[in-house]
This record gives structure tokens, sequence and C-alpha cells, in this order.
């Protein structure tokens, strides 16, 4: 089966299931994913939305593209996020007025504290041979802590504390946006550069080959002198950078400050998306489109038709629960049909 027949019929089990899953909750079908698609892409201000939350979630995908390619399932991206615009308001707080050069040290400082905070699950995963997934895991709580300690104590608003988040920057160090729409053209032109970067670098170079060498067999690339170690830190390295990125966007581009929910989960929805990708980046701008579309038109739903807004979410999952049961029937259908 060819990966578009597979999507095709993942997409077809999803919608069946959805459309059952709506009529058990007594929600009219059509109407229902007419609003979910109308409220994502009904007008230019819809797709700006819709714009606005592929960004970071594209970012994000693109930066687990690095770890899943070196075999380590990187769970702590949602913290490398929340870092990242940890190190960007740091920056930009130092400044009463900005210049596009300010700007783009402060993403690069977000780049920079994204990375090392990925490198301490990097490091416990070499040297304290404590799994990845368990290390992000604890990490992201730590993020979060950090993040509301920060919000109420060092930075809190002068005179109150709030959960809105920080005092905003001043907006000479705000990311320019197309007029009244919220959207900023740069963050678009940033998630496409990194995408196009890293697909370089693991599809057209000799490094890219060596860390899909010890992702496949770590023991048979270190017999090869390949030292999976320092590829697995180098991956980690990468992979926080780019969600670092995301996470500076999110200050530059969208709040201007710092808030609780600034990750707004992107990097646990990424995994999602990465896995339905099949690892493949060619798949991942537009499952990222789409998931988008599902998380700004789920807005519209307990507005129109009093249902929760986290159908959408369901949907999400629903999917990707498709695409791995086509999966797994296509192979176990081969398996027979070789035997």
């Amino acid at each position: 089966m060819t990966l578009a027949k597979r999507w095709g019929a993942s997409f077809f089990l999803a919608l069946v299931v959805t459309l059952l899953i709506l009529l058990v909750s007594g929600a009219p079908p059509l109407k229902t994913l007419t609003i979910l698609f109308q409220g994502g892409l009904g007008n230019w201000t819809k797709i700006a939305q819709t714009l606005g939350v592929w960004v970071p979630l594209f970012l994000c995908s693109t930066a687990l593209l690095f770890t899943f390619a070196a075999g380590l399932w990187n769970i702590g991206i949602e913290g490398q996020v929340v870092l990242g615009a940890v190190g960007t308001v740091w920056f930009m707080r130092q400044f009463d007025d900005g210049s596009a050069g300010l700007i783009a040290a402060g993403l690069a400082c977000g780049m920079i504290t994204g990375a090392l905070w990925a490198l301490l699950a990097g490091i416990l995963r070499v040297w304290g041979r404590v799994h990845e997934i368990f290390s992000g895991l604890g990490l992201n709580f730590v993020a979060l802590g950090l993040t509301l300690w920060l919000i109420f104590g060092p930075w809190k608003r002068p005179g109150v504390a709030s959960m809105s988040g920080t005092a905003p920057l001043p907006e000479s160090l705000w990311l320019p946006k197309i007029s009244a729409l919220s959207l900023s053209p740069v963050a678009l032109v940033l998630a496409v550069i990194a995408f196009a970067v890293v697909v370089y670098l693991l599809k057209r170079t000799y490094w890219g080959l060596t860390l899909k060498a010890v992702g496949q067999n770590p023991q048979a690339a270190r017999l090869m002198g390949l030292r999976p170690r320092r590829r697995f830190l180098q991956s980690m390295a990468l992979c926080g950078a780019v969600a670092g990125l995301a996470g500076a966007l999110q200050v530059a581009a969208v709040y201007h400050r710092l808030i609780p929910s600034i990750s707004s989960n992107y990097g646990y929805t990424a995994l999602l998306v990465v896995m339905m990708a099949a690892f493949q980046p060619r798949a991942i701008p537009f499952i990222c489109l789409f998931f988008a579309c599902l998380n700004v038109g789920s807005i519209q739903l307990p507005l129109q038709l009093q249902i929760d807004s986290s159908l959408g979410g369901v949907i999400q999952g629903v999917l990707v629960l498709s695409v791995f049961a086509v999966r797994g029937l296509e192979q176990r259908y081969f398996k027979r049909g070789t035997g």
C-alpha cells in the first residue's frame, strides 16, 4: 500500500469513527464538521489564527525529526518550548527599547535555553541511564514550575501577580504583524527556513546519515566508530534549539510576555503529528495545518452547538489511532500474503 493510500484509508476510518461519536453524543455530524473547518478557514482572520497555531506546532514537529532519527523519544519537548520562551523574555526584559538586532538576539537566546534544557535530558540518558521519556516528563514539570515561580515571583507585574503573565514587553521588541491580522510573516518565514534546514541536514549530509545509523542500531554504530553518545546529545540539543525557537516566537510574535500556558501543549501534539507522518518530513506541514485548523475551529463548537471544544482533540487522537490501525492491518495482510 502506498503512503497516499494509507493516509486515505486512515482518514476514512477516522471520519467513520468521528461520525459515530457525534451520533452517539446527539450532535449533527455534518454541521459539526462544517463548523470545525469554517472556524479554522472561514475567512482571512481565521486563516491567520490557524497559521498562528501552525507555526509553533510545525516547529515542534520539525524539531522532533532529529530525535526520532536518533531513536530517541523526546517527550520533554514541551519543557524545551517553555524554556525557549523563558530565555527570550529574560533577554528582552533587559531593554526598554528594541531593534531588529535585539529581537534576533532574543530569538537566539530562546534557542540556546531550549537546547540546554534538552541537553539535560540527553545527559541523563547518556551518562545517567535514565530513559529520555522519564527525564523529559520530569523536566516538563520543572519547566512549568519555573514559569509559575517567575510569573508570581521575580517577574511579577508591579503591585500584582496575575495568571495573565508578566508585564508586556515594549512594542519595539515585538515581531511585525500583517495589518489587522494576528500573524507575523517573520514567524512564518522562520518556520519554513527551519524546516528546510532540518530536512537538508537529515537527508543530504553525512551527519544525518550517521544519525539514522545510530538510531537504527547503536551497537553496530559504536563498532563503526560513529560515537552514538555524541550523536544522541547532538540530536537532543538541535531538537531543543528548534523547540526553543517555537517558544521564542510565542513571546515575540504572539503573547509578548511570559504566560503559564505559553507552550499550549504544542510539544505533545507534535509527537502525534510526527508519528502520524511515519517520521516522513514531507507530510508534516500538511498534518500540522490540519491539526491547527481543528484547534482553531473547535473554539466555535461551544458557541454554536454547545459542544465542548475538546472534540478537536478527540478527532486528532482518533486520526492517529486510525493511522496505527491501518498500518497494523497492512503489515499483517502482507505477512499473510508473504507466508
